[in-house]
């Protein structure tokens, strides 16, 4: 032991060492936690010399340890043992861990094996990275061979053609491994490993590579080669992906197993980019249409979800004659799911059809989905209406969509009816005042009334909103009075609602109405037989005073009229009260 190291050092040193040995799993996780510390503690050099090999004969232990090890030596570990120079001493613990059973614990190993990799020097990576690579790509268990695939994209960049060479063939025998899983995170890795390859290997060993796994019998291969397939795509020109990809789009689209459909449904708009506008409008609308048809209900799903993104490379007469008609028979699916995705997506196409098409096609399929059975997908055509209406204009949408938002609006689903207080904002600012008073004002103050919470919450937080929409002199009329009237009501509900929409509504109004209208009845209040109801008047009070204590009158206001209250509730009998009133009083003395 260096005698130079002061003893007090050494003793917490010693404990959390033991810490590892210990039988407590917990005490394991702690100590593999508070490792920088130790190496902070021990200093580069004993670090080095001591730590990293302990570390490295520690892997005999909890998934759940190792698991926290393996990240604790990504996080720029290098730091503690020297610097960069010295970061190579980390691959020993890592390379162990990349070959263990628990697949957490070795995606996670691979992924700080990389980051090491980042602050390596070529000649380090040369000489300690590519053998460790080179160990594990020919291990003789499959959990090696599986992490190494993750680490080939990481440094071929970085290194002399001759390796890049050698590097190349590695993974092109794990992308023929005899094992599933190993073919599997060679076709998982093989997309980051494309975009360093030159153009010319690109086509003499990623294109092979790339059709092995696709081609691959498992169907938890192949799904994983649908993000290679957009790599090559994007690094070829559309002549040679019309050669060389088109076999294998075809088939990924229309591949037995859904699983591998559904991955090509999810990624269908960074295909169809990367393929260019020519081979979308040859083969790839028919590919598409497909897959929208298609007998599972989750690839269906998937589909949709891409229908605005993919309708963007299309012509407007081309997504009438073939998107149009599926999205009508999608509007009619027997899935929810379907129809739920396809609520979120169809008003991305009102702006690429434009007024007249919309209002012949799709006008129809959302007043139908607003009336469909399943919550979300109501919610889901209500939170995307704000598209449609700029395409169509406001008059239409109120004549065709109102009656359906005021059935909504009373929904047995209090999240629907959530979602509908949401949008009123949006649409009285659109409707115009005389419209949303006629039309739609009573309904804003029945939500007050709701037996659920968050609607009555949600239904002051509407108020505060349509006030800033149309103005301090309209709330006096439409709002004060009946909020206020709420709150001589018998139900102790009622009249909690009353004081939380004066706390929402007051900063949004001016001093002359709170004077005149709300602080009465407020204070009032402040004598109610409920506690709740009690403190909730002291929390207004306390936004009263941070909301007119710039001016003068405002100062004289709170003065006469808020703090003698606060003062008489500081001593309330109930302990919240008290704490309520003495923090406003707090702010209202500032």
């Amino acid at each position: 032991m260096d005698s130079g190291f002061p003893v007090e050092d050494i003793a917490p040193i010693a404990i959390l060492m033991d810490e590892l040995r210990s039988e407590d799993v917990q005490l394991r996780l702690n100590a593999i936690h508070s490792i920088p510390t130790i190496a902070l503690a021990l200093g580069p050099d004993r670090a080095r010399d001591e730590l990293v090999p302990f570390l490295q004969d520690s892997v005999d232990d909890e998934d759940e340890v190792l698991l926290a090890l393996a990240e604790e030596l990504g996080r720029n570990f290098e730091e503690y043992i020297g610097g960069k120079e010295y970061a190579h001493v980390l691959l020993g613990p890592l390379e162990n861990l990349s070959s263990v059973e628990e697949t957490l614990v070795r995606d996670k190993a691979a992924e700080s094996v990389t980051k090491v990799a980042a602050v390596l020097s070529q000649a380090q990576i040369e000489e300690y990275y590519i053998p460790l690579v080179k160990r594990l790509s020919l291990g003789e268990w499959f959990t090696s061979r599986t992490s190494s695939a993750a680490l080939y994209a990481a440094v071929y960049a970085k290194v002399s053609p001759a390796i890049q060479d050698d590097l190349r063939k590695g993974f092109t025998a794990l992308g023929a491994d005899d094992t599933p899983m190993v073919r599997r995170a060679a076709a998982k890795s093989l997309g980051p490993l494309l975009t360093h390859f030159s153009q010319n290997h690109l086509l003499s060993d990623g294109l092979p590579i790339y059709r092995r796994l696709q081609s691959d019998d498992q169907d938890s291969v192949r799904l994983m080669t649908v993000e290679d397939l957009i790599v090559l795509a994007q690094r070829m020109s559309p002549v040679e992906v019309k050669e060389q990809l088109l076999k294998q789009i075809r088939h990924s689209i229309g591949d037995k197993s859904w699983r591998v459909r559904y991955m090509a449904a999810s990624h269908f708009n960074e295909l169809a980019e990367a393929v260019g506008v020519d081979l979308v409008r040859e083969e790839l609308i028919g590919q598409y249409v497909q897959l929208l048809k298609d007998n599972e209900a989750e690839v269906r799903t998937a589909a949709a979800g891409q229908i605005p993104g993919f309708s963007k490379l299309l012509d407007k007469e081309v997504i009438l004659a073939r998107i149009v008609p599926c999205v009508r028979d999608l509007s009619q699916d027997s899935s929810q799911h379907v129809r739920a995705a396809l609520a979120t997506q169809i008003s991305g196409l009102a702006p690429l059809l434009g007024n007249e098409p919309t209002i012949e096609h799709l006008l129809p399929l959302f007043l139908h989905l607003l009336k469909d059975d399943f919550s979300e997908v109501r919610l889901n055509i209500i939170s995307k209406l704000e598209t449609v209406n700029t395409v169509i204009g406001i008059d239409l949408l109120s004549d065709s969509l109102l009656p359906a938002i005021v059935e909504l609006a009373e929904d047995k689903s209090w999240r629907v009816r959530q979602a509908i207080i949401e949008y009123i904002p949006l649409l009285a600012n659109q409707l115009g005042k005389p419209f949303f008073d006629e039309q739609l004002g009573n309904l804003c103050m029945s939500w007050l009334g709701d037996t659920v919470y968050s609607i009555r919450e949600a239904a002051t937080v509407n108020l505060k909103k349509l006030t800033e929409v149309f103005g301090v002199e309209w709330a006096k009329v439409a709002i004060v009075p009946k909020v206020m009237g709420m709150g001589q009501h018998p139900n102790y509900l009622f009249r909690m609602t009353t004081v939380q929409a004066i706390t929402t509504i007051t900063p949004s109004l001016d001093l002359d109405i709170v004077r005149a209208d709300i602080i009465g009845p407020l204070l009032l209040l402040a004598n109610d037989p409920i506690p709740n109801i009690r403190f909730n008047v002291a929390k207004s009070l306390e936004v009263l005073a941070i909301t007119f204590n710039t001016t003068t009158e405002g100062r004289d206001f709170i003065e006469q009229q808020v703090i003698p209250t606060l003062e008489q509730q500081k001593n309330d009998q109930d302990a919240d009260v008290r704490y309520f009133a003495t923090r406003a009083l707090q702010k209202a003395q500032i």
